[in-house]
């Protein structure tokens, strides 16, 4: 097996970027989350957010596409929401997500940030490139 060591910090939120992950079930949805993406073979750093978007910090082996990797990894989560939690409205993450490479000296300081989301977005300390999703950058770039 080739020795690989990817790092990439994903970002994606829920539809309208509604506020609907409650603080009842939202260590239940990042554990889900981390385990899907470890059954794809990804290495788990971190899992954090807010009521309205996630942040995953994983290293994903280059034999897997990461449009692969993350639509799985939502479609596991939405569907985890969907059918064992019952909500009473229906789940759905935007169809968008943000993905941001980076080098292995900067894990700490993203996985720190991911985990310590609410804290971030209260006292207005968001790092922008790691809050970034497709949709975001097209009003960005004009």
């Amino acid at each position: 097996m080739p020795y690989w060591r990817l790092y990439y910090h994903f970002v994606w939120g829920t539809k309208d970027r509604e506020p609907l992950i409650a603080p009842q079930w939202e260590a239940s949805l990042h554990n889900v989350i981390a385990a899907k993406a470890s059954d794809l073979t990804a290495m788990v750093y971190a899992v954090g957010g807010t009521e309205d978007h996630i942040h995953l910090v994983v290293s994903v082996p280059p034999k897997t596409a990461l449009s692969t990797f993350i639509g799985q990894v939502k479609g596991n989560s939405s569907h985890f929401i969907n059918h064992e939690l019952r909500l009473d409205t229906v789940f759905a993450w935007q169809e968008e997500y943000g993905v941001t490479s980076f080098g292995g000296k900067q894990l700490d300081t993203v996985v720190k940030y991911a985990k310590n989301q609410r804290k971030h977005h209260a006292e207005k300390t968001i790092i922008g490139v790691l809050e970034r999703s497709a949709q975001e950058q097209k009003s960005h770039n004009g």
